[in-house]
């Protein structure tokens, strides 16, 4: 690993944008390089919040659907914290709403675990599948029913209606 793709994970997490700017000018690979537990800065930036370097990694190519080890990708790190910024631009942008981890776990899975409403809404507009099992055999649903989240129950509820 050369010198510019170890720095830009710290730099991604602490929110420099002037290195990870410097370092994508020297190496523009950079941007799509995987540490040791499989984050790519993308990954780094959108879980540390750091919206700046999110928009420029977007702006300059980074792979939105690359995986960590675990297979969760940088939209399932915003539906696990709750950044509903940040995963709208990654929607936007064209992440894959219905990619799934390691664990069948989808984005909507994840907003539905923890409870975050406007994300999941941002989801099912745009396509999010309503019907996905985890590897217990869980779907977003029944993570919403498991929370005892009433009205994220009903909001995935109607859209499994419309969608059958």
């Amino acid at each position: 690993m050369s010198f510019e793709q170890a720095n830009i994970f710290e730099a991604c997490r602490s929110g420099n944008i002037e290195l990870v700017e410097k370092i994508y000018t020297e190496a523009p690979e950079s941007i799509n390089t995987v540490d040791a537990k499989g984050y790519t800065p993308l990954i780094l930036a959108v879980y540390n919040y750091q919206p700046g370097i999110v928009n420029f990694l977007i702006a300059k190519g980074a792979e939105l659907d690359a995986a960590d080890m675990a297979g969760n990708t940088a939209l399932m790190g915003v539906c696990f914290k709750g950044y509903k910024d940040l995963a709208e631009k990654l929607i936007d942008a064209g992440a894959d709403v219905n990619r799934r981890n390691v664990n069948g776990a989808t984005a909507l899975t994840f907003v539905a675990t923890f409870g975050h409403f406007k994300i999941a809404e941002k989801l099912l507009k745009m396509g999010a599948d309503t019907n996905v099992p985890d590897v217990r055999g869980k779907t977003p649903l029944d993570h919403a029913r498991i929370q005892e989240n009433w009205p994220m129950y009903d909001l995935i509820a109607g859209y499994a209606a419309n969608a059958g």
